[in-house]
């Protein structure tokens, strides 16, 4: 074989890396990467409907991967087993942290530029997330009414009823002190899981036990911390999505028919877990 020959044959390794992936598994084999990176649509001439695409097919996948943590973390609170809930909850709010400069990216996207690419977005929103719907279910943000917009897709609006009916991180985490002797409320126990989180004395004066003996009550003293940074880096993500919306598209009604920003902004007085903020004030 000639030297020129020889010069345009690919080698089979490169300073020891592999390079022929006929018979063999590739990094983009294994990530899928040939769907991925053929999932986006614009529907516009317009440069910058790539940047909105990706950006929030970025954040359902950043989400997929919050309610694989969360639905873990439930089951370990209902198994006693605190130490692995710990670094997930961790997790969790690290995601919340790199979802809220995500929005950083969003925000170079003009007023004028949005302007052009709304009328091929037709009634598409964020508002019909799916995957955000169960995760504000985990987290105990329950309005069973936000489940009509998903009757369309039979196996979604059965996933979204069953988180419904569900007990929450919360209520599993308000039973675990109940079962290390914490007097909660029996009609909090008992409770309808469809219904949102509204405040409970019986809980707030246990977690206020907690935190004024937390050297006898480290587990759920730790587990409480967990939960109050991971709610902190969600209202941020919130606060986040209403200001980087209203730097676009100002007060205009949203693409899905809500009222925009306006509706954003009730969604910040949302508290998932309330006697975890409440008694800060008591102690």
């Amino acid at each position: 074989m000639s030297n020129q020959e020889q010069a345009g044959k690919c080698p089979m390794s490169w300073h020891g890396a592999q390079m022929d992936f006929s018979e063999s598994m590739s990094y983009g084999d294994y990530l899928g990467l040939d769907q991925i990176l053929t999932a986006q649509h614009p529907r516009s001439p317009n440069h910058n409907e790539m940047l909105f695409i990706v950006q929030h097919q970025t954040s359902e996948l950043w989400i997929k991967l919050m309610l694989h943590e969360l639905h873990a973390v439930r089951t370990h609170i209902r198994n006693n087993d605190l130490p692995p809930a710990f670094k997930m909850l961790s997790r969790v709010a690290r995601i919340m942290d790199q979802l809220v400069h995500a929005w950083d990216v969003l925000a170079t996207m003009t007023p004028s530029e949005y302007t052009a690419i709304r009328p091929y977005l037709g009634a598409s929103s964020g508002f019909q997330s799916h995957q955000y719907r169960e995760l504000e279910y985990l987290l105990g943000n329950k309005n069973a009414a936000l489940i009509t917009v998903h009757e369309s897709k039979p196996e979604v609006h059965a996933t979204l009823q069953a988180a419904l009916a569900t007990p929450s991180i919360y209520d599993e985490a308000i039973m675990l002190m109940a079962r290390q002797g914490f007097a909660i409320d029996a009609e909090r126990l008992q409770q309808d899981w469809t219904q949102g989180v509204t405040a409970n004395e019986s809980v707030k004066a246990a977690w206020l036990k907690v935190y004024q003996t937390p050297e006898q009550h480290w587990s759920l003293y730790e587990l409480a911390e967990k939960l109050v940074d991971m709610e902190t880096a969600f209202r941020i993500w919130r606060f986040r999505h209403v200001t980087t919306v209203e730097r676009i598209i100002g007060f205009k009604t949203g693409t899905g028919g809500t009222a925009g920003v306006a509706y954003l902004r009730k969604m910040l007085d949302v508290v998932l877990f309330p006697e975890l903020f409440a008694l800060r004030t008591a102690l």
